[in-house]
């Protein structure tokens, strides 16, 4: 998580992204646990989903298997393309693209997924205000963030999080909700000491 993220090769990394044990989510418990957080941050009925920055698709594939009609956008094109093989046959489509303006046009989702995307990016207020404007009414913002490394730590910690998403958020019909996640061992394939969590708010 150190490296510099402008200079960072992801199409160097898509052969080997899954081996990480969050990423492929291959051990059956990991991929367990990693949906039945899905399920409770997720609406109960079909929804369309666009999973921004998706990499290899393991999210969008959890989502896909719960029902959902599933967007993927990543900057990627080898992850795309492992994306698009291990979703074949499933109601999704993904689409070559930046995350913080994702080539969608006009369409509209239920909601908006985003896993360790946001930290990266320059202006992560304006990206916010624009992912909130893809949302159709009623529409959530998944955002599972954190705050990685003890020397030089990147990432974006969650009370900077809520703040930016504070006036975005109606007080009167909105809320948000922030998910500890560092203490589920089972999501990372091990203990974990820094900082992750998630963040589901409705504008």
């Amino acid at each position: 998580m150190s490296e510099p993220v402008a200079n960072f090769d992801w199409d160097a990394q898509a052969a080997t992204f899954d081996e990480e044990p969050d990423h492929g989510l291959r051990d059956p418990e990991i991929r367990r646990a990693w949906a039945d957080r899905l399920r409770a941050w997720l609406p109960a009925g079909a929804a369309d989903v666009l999973d921004l920055g998706c990499g290899t698709g393991t999210l969008s594939l959890l989502a896909a298997e719960q029902g959902h009609r599933v967007t993927g956008v990543d900057l990627s094109p080898a992850m795309i393309d492992l994306a698009r093989a291990k979703l074949a046959g499933r109601d999704a489509a993904f689409l070559i693209g930046d995350a913080a303006a994702p080539p969608v046009g006009e369409q509209r989702f239920d909601v908006v997924l985003v896993r360790h995307v946001l930290w990266t990016l320059p202006d992560p207020a304006r990206v916010l205000r624009h992912w909130c404007d893809l949302l159709r009414p009623g529409g959530r913002l998944v955002l599972i963030e954190g705050r990685w490394g003890t020397v030089g730590p990147v990432g974006i910690p969650a009370d900077r999080l809520t703040g930016l998403l504070a006036p975005l958020i109606p007080a009167a019909t909105g809320h948000v909700r922030v998910e500890r996640l560092s203490e589920d061992p089972l999501l990372w394939g091990g203990a974990v000491a820094d900082e992750r969590y998630a963040v589901v708010a409705v504008p």
